[in-house]
């Protein structure tokens, strides 16, 4: 317990003592957020806000666990795994910013480089893990084999939680604050499973999500940018598949999910009613803000859903 604790607690300070920094440099580098005109128009304010602060989190998670030396294989996995999501989503910030094209990477070179990533670290894990191809059912004392569709459904799982936190990442404080009850969570669970080493690198992440937050509020002074949201997404992704809980990923990060859907759904209903929209916007924080909801009203009923999400994921495996 103690070395959760350590890790926690050392991913806050070092989050909180770098993110000055890391602001203070950023704007010097005029790296600002770019703001799309078809989105809501109160975000137009936002503009020049600096991003890329996922640098922080990742910083202050690999400082958070090294502190205390539970450096075993699997926390390695995980922690490249975090890591290579997180540079695609680097690359993709790299673009947009500094060589001004306010797309970034092309969506088929964002989501090859995701299936490359999943896909290793997937075959890693069968390989070398042991972690076998069966997956859990919540809140049930039974696994279902899946043979050699676990591959590509594992593969599935990676890619499409990274992209739904990326989705997810639109409001000051909503990607992150979401984040930290999916990671308290997942501490609890796998602290009550024995799996300590996990809950450690849990902890690093959480303590680096929650210092993040201290800038990230309304109004942020720093965006954490695809470099954070596709990392703690691929960070999310990869403790599903390392602790056989991607069914129960479904409660356990239900707000994504629902985020998700929206676009999903949205898309399907333009398409099926020839230009007609299920959603004001999508995905479904924008709609409630369209709707005349404040930014922080949104946040703080979204982070609701996500704790009670949370407690349910929880109350269901321990």
């Amino acid at each position: 317990m103690q070395g959760v604790f350590l890790a926690f607690f050392s991913a806050v300070v070092v989050c909180l003592l770098c993110g000055p920094f890391l602001i203070s440099f950023l704007q010097r580098l005029k790296f600002g957020q770019h703001i799309r005109t078809d989105g809501p128009k109160a975000h137009l304010q936002k503009a020049g806000t600096p991003t890329m602060g996922g640098i922080i989190i990742l910083l202050s998670l690999l400082i958070g666990v090294l502190i205390t030396g539970e450096l075993n294989s699997r926390i390695q996995l995980l922690l490249l795994a975090t890591l290579a999501f997180g540079f695609i989503g680097f690359l993709d910030d790299f673009i947009k910013i500094v060589m001004k094209r306010p797309l970034g990477l092309k969506a088929r070179e964002k989501i090859l480089g995701q299936i490359i990533i999943a896909g290793i670290f997937t075959y890693v894990v069968l390989a070398y893990f042991g972690r076998g191809t069966e997956i859990m059912v919540p809140g049930l004392s039974l696994q279902i084999d899946l043979g050699w569709v676990y591959f590509p459904f594992a593969v599935f799982v990676l890619v499409g939680v990274a992209n739904a936190v990326n989705l997810t990442d639109g409001l000051d404080g909503l990607a992150s604050g979401i984040t930290v009850f999916t990671l308290l969570a997942y501490l609890l669970i796998t602290k009550a499973w024995g799996l300590t080493d996990v809950s450690v690198f849990c902890a690093a992440l959480l303590g680096g999500c929650l210092g993040f937050l201290f800038f990230n509020l309304y109004p942020a002074r720093i965006f954490m940018g695809d470099t954070g949201s596709l990392a703690l997404g691929g960070a999310v992704g990869a403790l599903a598949v390392l602790t056989k809980t991607e069914l129960l990923l479904v409660i356990l990060g239900g707000v994504y999910v629902l985020e998700t859907l929206s676009v999903i759904m949205q898309v399907l209903y333009f398409k099926a009613t020839k230009g007609n929209r299920l959603f004001l916007m999508s995905p479904l924080h924008h709609h409630f803000e369209l709707k005349g909801w404040s930014e922080q009203r949104v946040v703080f009923t979204f982070w609701t859903v996500a704790a009670i999400f949370a407690v349910l994921a929880v109350k269901i495996s321990v």
